[in-house]
Order: C-alpha cells, then sequence, then structure tokens
C-alpha cells in the first residue's frame, strides 16, 4: 500500500437535519449509500458510524458522520458529480458554508491523486479533511496506515493535532 492508501476511494457522508422522508440524519445517509450503487459506484464497505461536533463550534445539532471506502470506473469529476447529483436528489441546498444540512457527500481522497483547485474540477484530496475530526476518525477505522497524499503525514498525526472542541464518538 503506497502513502496515500493504494488504488482506494474515500468519500465522507454526514447530515445533521432531519429529512422529511427518513426518520433520522442516519437513515438518510444509510438511503444515499444505497443510490451509490444506483449510479455506479460500489459501496465496498463504511467505517463505524460517529456523532460529530460541527465544525465551527456552533449550537446547531451534531452531525452523524461515516467514511466510505468505494468502488468506481468514474473518474474523480464525474464522481464528485454523482455526489453533488444524489445530494440534490435528497434535497441538499447550499446556502452559508458550514450550515446545517440534510446530507452533505464530499470525495476525500481518489486513489492517493494530487489535484489543485481549479473552477468546476475536484480538488484531490479534498481541502479540509486534514483538519476535521468528523472525517479523521471514521477515517482511521478503515484505513489506520493512510497518509495525506499531499504532506505525507499519518492519520495519527492528524488526528493528534486536532483542536479538542472537534469531538467525534463512535455510535
Amino acid at each position: 500500500m503506497d502513502k496515500a492508501g493504494g488504488r482506494t476511494i474515500f468519500v465522507g457522508a454526514g447530515a445533521n437535519m432531519a429529512h422529511p422522508n427518513y426518520s433520522s440524519p442516519r437513515e438518510t445517509l444509510v438511503a444515499a449509500l444505497l443510490e451509490l450503487g444506483r449510479r455506479q459506484v460500489d459501496v465496498v464497505r463504511h467505517s463505524p458510524w460517529y456523532r460529530t461536533a460541527p465544525v465551527p463550534v456552533s449550537d446547531q445539532p451534531w452531525y452523524v458522520n461515516i467514511v466510505a471506502e468505494v468502488a468506481t470506473e468514474l473518474p474523480p469529476d464525474a464522481l464528485l458529480q454523482t455526489l453533488h447529483a444524489i445530494e440534490d436528489v435528497f434535497g441538499r441546498v447550499r446556502t452559508v458554508p458550514n450550515a446545517p444540512r440534510l446530507i452533505d457527500l464530499d470525495l476525500l481522497d481518489y486513489r492517493g491523486e494530487i489535484v489543485l483547485p481549479e473552477p468546476g474540477k475536484a480538488t484531490l484530496p479534498h481541502p479540509r479533511m486534514a483538519e476535521r475530526a468528523f472525517v479523521l476518525r471514521p477515517l482511521a477505522d478503515l484505513a489506520p496506515d493512510w497518509r495525506h497524499p499531499v504532506t505525507g503525514a499519518s492519520i495519527q498525526a492528524l488526528l493528534a493535532a486536532l483542536p479538542p472542541e472537534q469531538e467525534a464518538h463512535p455510535f
């Protein structure tokens, strides 16, 4: 396995608002994982479920988060478009950054590729994943030897550097 986890693709999923068609944010995310399978994206496995504090700290509800390892022949940009299309189907409306949401699907790492920010393209790895407990804790369950493709930092080092207010608890 190389420093970024080999040929693995990781997708983060989170929600902190009740969806009108599902009983809880967790049930919304389960339905979204099933939807991935209908769109040329197979969920190989996923992390345990986590209950996580909002970032930045606020009075909004805590999130439910997981990281999924997926397999697909879609290139990164098409996969990101698929994730956004699923968010649209589930009613995600993008307002202000860090707003509460019905669903959030993020392309975290695509086979260790590094793609610099460019309008309309997937930035890889996800630009803020190394600063987020709601990504790193579940990712560590799936890939304890994962290293950040850009910095080479281990997932354990990234976790150790997180501020204490970024709580993430398995449930």
